[in-house]
């Protein structure tokens, strides 16, 4: 049993609106101009974070350690994409998410265009930045 187990459940969502800024052909990720995988990535990290900030001590913050999602389906500029995150699994040192993004264009709504999982250690924010300027 995790010591944050009373926030297993919890969900955040966030959105946002798709620019030509955050496109494959921008990311290097291809070349066309639709949502970049590593953009929808981001934003879902984001309300993995977003999540945990409900719940976690001021001192205390996480960082990615795993990331695993399926993208979908392709997204235009111009759309609007939710993400959510939900809390399945905390320990002390631990998060576990769900995470899933849809977008709405003028043609469909709700479409599911991300499903997967996020992991996230949880640290302590000044002892984390410490070891880092030691690396």
């Amino acid at each position: 049993m995790g010591a944050y187990v009373e926030h297993v459940g919890n969900t955040a969502t966030l959105t946002f609106e798709v620019t030509s800024q955050d496109t494959a052909s921008k990311y290097l990720s291809g070349d066309v101009a639709v949502l970049a995988t590593p953009q929808l990535v981001a934003w879902v990290e984001a309300a993995s974070l977003a999540n945990a900030k409900l719940w976690l001590a001021p001192e205390l913050t996480t960082v990615g350690t795993r990331v695993d999602v399926t993208h979908q389906a392709a997204t235009p500029v111009g759309a609007s994409v939710e993400v959510r995150a939900k809390l399945v699994a905390a320990t002390d040192r631990t998060a576990r998410f769900t995470v899933w993004a849809g977008h709405w264009t003028k043609h469909v709504e709700g479409k599911t265009v991300l499903t997967g999982t996020i992991e996230r250690a949880i640290v302590d924010r000044a002892r984390f930045m410490a070891g880092v300027a030691k690396a």
